[in-house]
């Protein structure tokens, strides 16, 4: 039997919301409705990272899908139980949280 609960996304920060998909918190999915979002561009993409917020581990560029609710992007954390992110948009201009980028924890 699937025991797995409706999850919800988190209070605003900046315009970021994090919901987990799963009750481990290895899936999330992250809504960014952020600065970049109002300037009517074509591509978002989520640039993440796992591990220490100084030195990312496996940083990577994932594009995101533009929604009714904002841009959107499901991700499994692959490494550790840290994912750090900030969004770029396909004019390489940035939104990184006034240089602290964003955090996503998974607690014991």
């Amino acid at each position: 039997m699937n025991s797995i609960k409706p999850f919800a996304y988190s209070d605003s920060i900046q315009g970021v919301q994090v919901k987990p998909l799963t009750e481990d918190g290895k899936k999330v999915s992250i809504l960014y409705k952020g600065l970049l979002s109002e300037k009517g561009v074509e591509r978002i993409y989520l640039h993440c990272g796992y591990g220490n917020q100084q030195n990312w581990s496996a940083p990577s560029d994932q594009p995101m899908e533009q929604t009714q609710a904002g841009w959107e992007k499901m991700i499994a954390i692959q490494e550790g139980a840290q994912l750090n992110f900030c969004f770029k948009d396909s004019l390489e201009n940035w939104d990184n949280n006034n240089g602290v980028n964003w955090t996503y924890r998974i607690s014991d």
